[in-house]
This record gives C-alpha cells, sequence and structure tokens, in this order.
C-alpha cells in the first residue's frame, strides 16, 4: 500500500510518501510545497498553489491512502484561521481525488514516531530516518508529514479495526465551560 502523509503550512505544506508491505516501510519521495513566492496578502493564491501542489503529489505518486495533520489551536487565533485554511486546500486536494484521509494530532503522530508527544523537530526528523533507513536527515515539513504516513501505517489497521467492532460517532452535543468542551 502506498501512503501519502500531509503536513499543511501556509507557507510550507510538508508532503512524504511511503510504500508499506506488512511491517516492512519503504521511503518513496517528500518535499515541500512552498507559497514563498507568492505575495503575502494572496491569501486564495496561496491557498491555490497549496492545492494544485497537493493534487500534482497524488498524481505523480498515486497513493492509495492519505493522513493529515490535525490543527491545533495556536496562542494567535489569526494564525489558526489561516492554518485551517491551508488544512483545507489539502484535504480538499486529497477528497477531490477519492483518497481516503486520516487525520491525526501532532501529538498522536510524535508519539507513535519518538515514543512521547513532547518530541522536538530534530527528534522526528531523527526517528523517521532511522525508520525509513534515510542516508540524510529530511527536512522539517517533510519529516512531520513522512512522520504521518508512518504513523498511518502503524495505527490505521488497528483505528479502522476498532471503528468496525464498535460505534464511533462525532458528539452531537456538549457544553462549553470555559472554553472547554465536556
Amino acid at each position: 500500500m502506498r501512503i501519502l502523509g500531509i503536513d499543511p503550512g501556509l507557507q510550507r505544506t510538508g508532503f512524504g510518501v511511503i510504500d508499506v508491505e506488512g511491517q516492512r516501510l519503504a521511503y518513496v519521495a517528500s518535499g515541500t510545497i512552498s507559497t514563498l513566492e507568492a505575495p503575502r496578502g494572496d491569501l486564495p493564491g496561496r491557498l491555490k498553489i497549496i492545492f494544485d501542489g497537493v493534487r500534482e503529489v497524488v498524481e505523480r505518486y498515486a497513493p492509495q491512502a492519505c493522513s493529515v495533520e490535525i490543527v491545533f489551536v495556536n496562542v494567535n487565533p489569526q494564525s489558526t484561521l489561516l492554518l485551517g485554511q491551508a488544512r483545507g486546500a489539502a484535504l480538499a486536494a486529497l477528497v477531490s481525488g477519492g483518497l481516503p484521509v486520516a487525520e491525526f494530532t501532532a501529538l498522536q503522530m510524535k508519539k507513535a514516531i519518538v515514543g512521547h508527544g513532547l518530541a522536538n523537530k530534530g527528534q522526528v526528523q531523527e526517528m523517521v530516518r532511522r525508520l525509513l533507513a534515510l542516508n540524510a536527515l529530511p527536512g522539517k515539513d517533510a519529516a512531520d508529514a513522512l512522520g504521518l504516513a508512518i504513523t498511518q501505517a502503524h495505527a490505521g489497521a488497528s483505528f479502522e479495526a476498532m471503528g468496525r467492532g464498535t460505534a464511533l460517532q462525532r458528539r452531537q452535543h456538549a457544553q462549553y465551560r470555559k472554553g472547554r468542551t465536556y
């Protein structure tokens, strides 16, 4: 199975492609889709670059499954909204191609790759290098994307089995108290 991992970002969106055969992982490709050439005030133009870039990666590498990082809430709400829009452009590109998409938080990915959720970027890069037997460290954004693909490879089957065995559903209601959901 070929898995594509996407680490969304408004300036740089990382991607990583791996092949999975049983427990064996093989590196295929990784890189970044950069919007730094586009004018900073041109949000629609930047989102189009992300959308087109992800579509190009999908067409080139033909993955059967994808995993995308879930956006976390920043201290700055504007940054969170912009990151969410970049993530939306990447998701739209994936689902328009009919691909199944798994979503993981950065904490879940770090825990699966490094062993603890507070790992720094360097630790993720090193573990991805080791797990995929790479000669050099991948870039930070590409390493996160490869980490998401590896997480999908290892955890995806377990999550699918749990979903078949139990009725997993989003909560229909919640109470909000001081910004927390109960």
